[in-house]
């Protein structure tokens, strides 16, 4: 290392060609910086703000034709404009800066960066019975096209979205359920939240994802089970009005056309309280 050192210094820094000196905090910090550039770049794809940051990527071509071509009235009023850009661009990617920093705070986010916090809580969050119950009374409103949401708390609580429903605070069973979600109910507009093996509350409205790669074939009820997993750790099982197909939301992905045994797969998996899980043995299902 001496020596390479002693050629540098003599061949490049002494002939005036400078050669910045790399450490590895540099290198780490580079790592960190592609890495954070690589998943704003995903989020920013997955929503609106691609649509915003398109139309912002042609103005900046148009403004660097204005520069070429002198024109100097466009430019005066670009320069006046970026003193207030970016409180423009706080205030039109509002949504999705939320969104973006809720994501940051997810628990499965702080456990990666803090171990300790995985070890907290070894048991389940719900059990076989429940489990049970949730796969009879989907597969019976699957039969007979029953619309139906359902998101089953985990870790992260849901009393902003349970507060906009009407509480219940009852034992998980299949018939309820399907009461709650029969044609012409009181309370079958809306999402049925099941909180510690007990349905807590139902008519609860969800926030809607953003994510421009759903399937316009689906409605509001796939649309609202992506956003609240989008925003929380929960596992939402929905069933389609006009299909009939079972589908899962969890961590912003939605599995869809499932029959017992694979919903019941996908329960039994999140079930322990640890990281969002998707069993391996099960692959994305084909399209109705």
């Amino acid at each position: 290392m001496a020596k390479l050192t002693e050629l540098a210094d003599k061949y490049l820094y002494g002939h005036g060609l400078f050669l910045p000196k790399i450490t590895y905090s540099d290198i780490l910090e580079i790592i960190i910086l592609v890495f954070i550039i690589y998943k704003l770049m995903v989020w920013i794809r997955n929503t609106r703000a691609w649509a915003l940051m398109r139309g912002l990527f042609l103005l900046m071509i148009f403004l660097l034709i204005a520069y070429v071509l002198q024109m100097d009235v466009i430019l005066w009023l670009a320069g006046k404009a970026i003193n207030i850009g970016f409180i423009f661009i706080i205030i039109m990617f509002q949504p999705e800066l939320r969104k973006g920093l809720e994501h940051l705070g997810h628990r499965n986010v702080l456990t990666w960066l803090f171990p300790f916090e995985s070890n907290k809580n070894e048991s389940q969050y719900y059990s076989g019975q429940m489990i049970h119950e949730v796969i009879n009374a989907c597969v019976d409103m699957s039969r007979h096209n029953t619309g139906a949401l359902i998101v089953i708390q985990r870790q992260e609580s849901l009393g902003e979205y349970e507060n906009t429903g009407i509480s219940i605070d009852a034992v998980v069973s299949a018939q309820l359920i399907m009461n709650i979600f029969e044609h012409n109910t009181p309370l079958h507009d809306g999402a049925v939240i099941i909180k510690n093996e007990r349905i807590d509350s139902a008519t609860c409205y969800l926030p809607l994802s953003d994510n421009m790669m759903i399937s316009k074939e689906l409605g509001t009820r796939h649309r609202a089970a992506v956003g609240i997993s989008e925003i929380s750790d929960s596992i939402t099982v929905v069933v389609s009005e006009e299909t009939g197909g079972i589908s899962v939301a969890i961590a912003g992905r939605l599995y869809r056309d499932l029959d017992k045994e694979q919903l019941r797969s996908y329960l039994v998996a999140n079930q322990n309280k640890t990281q969002e899980r998707v069993p391996k043995k099960i692959r994305r299902r084909k399209k109705s």
